[in-house]
């Protein structure tokens, strides 16, 4: 039901769960104690907020608008679980205009242009390749981010060895 809700149309149970998969939230679902069935309480209160924005996610998928703007929609999610979420939305995407507004740079890889934003004025605008092609805010973090991400491999690498 709390997937369901919105949805402003009868929704079939391999639906439902085809959105879940696809929002990376259903194989959480599996490990709750009751599954699908199970009571997360009022407004999601069990659910953390990484859960939450993937239940969001599949009611989103399930509503299929036309226009689709996502605010940070894979803020409070892992790297792993936000390449899931990324790789369903390039899936939702097509057909429809979509406005993403993310602090993370590999969430605007695969869009047609980008809007910088510095101190709530336009910096830089452009494709993500033309933005990493020239010096500015979006090259800054995208090397940043990079960096930081290597170094979180290399660590967990080196943990497991």
């Amino acid at each position: 039901e709390n997937i369901m809700y919105g949805v402003e149309r009868t929704v079939t149970e391999e639906e439902m769960i085809a959105a879940a998969q696809a929002a990376a939230i259903h194989d959480v679902i599996l490990t709750f104690p009751e599954g699908y069935n199970t009571l997360v309480g009022e407004r999601g209160v069990t659910l953390s907020g990484g859960q939450k924005q993937r239940v969001t996610l599949a009611r989103t998928f399930l509503k299929n608008p036309r226009i689709l703007i996502l605010d940070d929609a894979t803020s409070s999610v892992d790297t792993e679980t936000e390449a899931a979420i990324r790789d369903a939305l390039l899936q939702l995407m097509p057909g429809r205009t979509t406005i993403i507004i993310a602090h993370r740079v590999q969430t605007l890889m695969q869009a047609n242009q980008v809007l910088v934003l510095d101190k709530g004025r336009m910096a830089q605008y452009g494709s993500p390749t033309e933005l990493l092609a020239q010096p500015g805010s979006f090259q800054r973090l995208y090397d940043l981010q990079s960096r930081i991400e290597e170094e979180v491999e290399a660590e967990v690498a080196a943990a497991l060895t």
